[in-house]
C-alpha cells in the first residue's frame, strides 16, 4: 500500500530540500556552489548534478552581483523565462528578456538560415554586454554566444550555458568551457530550459541572501 506523506504547503519545499541533504551525502562543493546544484536537484530529482554541474571559480560571485545590480537577463526560451522565479530578482531591478519569436529574430533566422535560437543571441547583443546569458535549450544559441565573445562583440557577465540533447549539446558546453567566459554548466547531455531557471534561481536567493 502506498503510503502518503502529509506535509503542509509550505513546508513542501524545506522538506524537499533537507531530503536532498540527506541523500546526497558529503560533497566536496562550496556553500554557495552546493545552494545552486541543490536547486538543480529540487527541479529534476536527479542526483547526477552533483558530479556533473561545472562552475567558473568566479561564477557564483559573478551571478550574484549580475543580480544585485540589476543586470538583465536573457534566456533562450519562454519555457526558461518563465521559470525564473521574480521574487527575489523583482527587488534588484532584474527583467528577464526572450527574443525567440521576435519578428525581426525570424526574419534573420529566415534569411540566413540559423536557428531562432542563434538570431535572438545576435539581436541581444546589447543586452549580453554585462548582462547575464540562460541557454538552457539550444546548442546553437550557445555557440553563437561563444563566437561573438571571441569576436570581442559581447562580453556577458556569467553564462549559466545548460542546452540539452543530442546533437552539439555535450560539444556546446565544452566550448563554453573553454572559451575564458565565466559560466555554470553541465556536462555531457543533460540540462534544459527548466534546470537553468533553476541555476538563476539559485543564485538569487544567495543574492537575496535567502541561503
Amino acid at each position: 500500500m502506498v503510503e502518503i506523506t502529509e506535509v503542509a504547503p509550505s513546508d513542501i519545499e524545506s522538506l524537499s530540500f533537507k531530503i536532498i541533504e540527506e541523500e546526497a551525502g558529503e560533497h566536496d562543493l562550496r556553500a554557495d556552489e552546493w545552494a545552486v546544484v541543490r536547486r538543480l536537484i529540487h527541479t529534476t530529482a536527479d542526483f547526477e548534478f552533483l558530479q556533473n554541474t561545472r562552475f567558473h571559480p568566479q561564477a557564483v560571485a559573478a551571478g550574484i552581483a549580475a543580480i544585485r545590480s540589476g543586470t538583465a537577463i536573457f534566456t533562450d526560451t519562454r519555457m526558461a523565462q518563465a521559470g525564473i522565479t521574480r521574487r527575489h530578482l523583482a527587488q534588484f531591478g532584474c527583467e528577464v528578456h526572450c527574443y525567440i519569436d521576435d519578428s525581426e529574430v525570424v526574419t534573420i533566422a529566415k534569411r540566413e538560415n540559423i536557428t531562432r535560437a542563434a538570431a535572438a543571441v545576435s539581436q541581444a547583443r546589447e543586452l549580453l554586454q554585462g548582462g547575464l546569458a540562460v541557454i538552457g535549450n539550444a546548442p546553437t544559441a550557445l555557440i553563437e554566444l561563444v563566437k561573438l565573445h571571441k569576436q570581442g562583440i559581447l562580453q556577458p557577465t556569467l553564462v549559466v550555458g545548460m542546452p540539452v540533447g543530442f546533437v552539439n549539446a555535450a560539444e556546446a558546453k565544452e566550448l563554453l568551457m573553454a572559451s575564458g567566459l565565466v559560466y555554470i554548466s553541465v556536462a555531457g547531455r543533460k540540462g534544459g530550459s527548466a534546470v537553468a531557471a533553476a541555476a538563476v534561481n539559485g543564485l538569487a536567493d544567495l543574492a537575496a541572501n535567502k541561503e
